[in-house]
């Protein structure tokens, strides 16, 4: 990995979130990631299509996945506007894949906006999708950057995104009374 001589002391996922999870990555960087917070990477995928065929065959041996699809961001950085929304068309094609596996919590984000028109990371907020049957129902009924703005999740820090996915997965422990 770039900038390290050796790997950094972080707490893994188990010992944070108390989860056993897996990372499903084509990008190789991901996978480093991944491997540097604990998780455990899973199959050898070459596309979209065929980590979801890695998703469905390792499903009940973990309980977190961390499913990478780096094309959106690519596409972004390369200015292609028309190729960013066929790589947005094609992972909204997986979807009912995945819900068909019936996920306690589905959480589709990005690490970062990269808008076609700029050609590069942005400091734009990031949209998040988060279906659950813990989650209360909001008004949206697509997801976009103008959508999520208005959505019941509103604007948030990522460092609440685990802990608001755990809630409505009912593994926290109630707080107050």
């Amino acid at each position: 990995m770039r900038g390290f001589s050796e790997k950094p002391n972080i707490p893994t996922y188990k010992e944070v979130y108390g989860v056993r999870a897996a990372a499903i990555a084509v990008y190789p960087m991901y996978k480093g990631l991944a491997q540097l917070v604990g998780m455990e990477v899973v199959g050898n995928a070459g596309s979209l299509s065929e980590e979801i065929d890695v998703l469905e065959e390792v499903w009940d041996d973990y309980d977190f996945f961390f499913v990478h699809f780096k094309y959106t961001d690519s596409r972004g950085e390369d200015g292609d506007f028309d190729a960013k929304v066929k790589m947005v068309e094609e992972f909204d094609s997986i979807i009912p894949r995945v819900m068909k596996l019936d996920p306690t919590v589905l959480v589709v984000t990005a690490d970062h906006s990269t808008p076609a028109k700029l050609a590069s990371h942005s400091w734009h907020p990031v949209p998040t999708l988060m279906v659950s049957d813990n989650c209360r129902t909001d008004a949206c009924e697509t997801f976009s950057e103008t959508e999520c703005l208005k959505g019941g999740l509103g604007h948030f820090e990522s460092i609440y995104l685990m802990p608001l996915a755990l809630a409505n997965a009912d593994r926290l422990g109630k707080y107050g009374a």
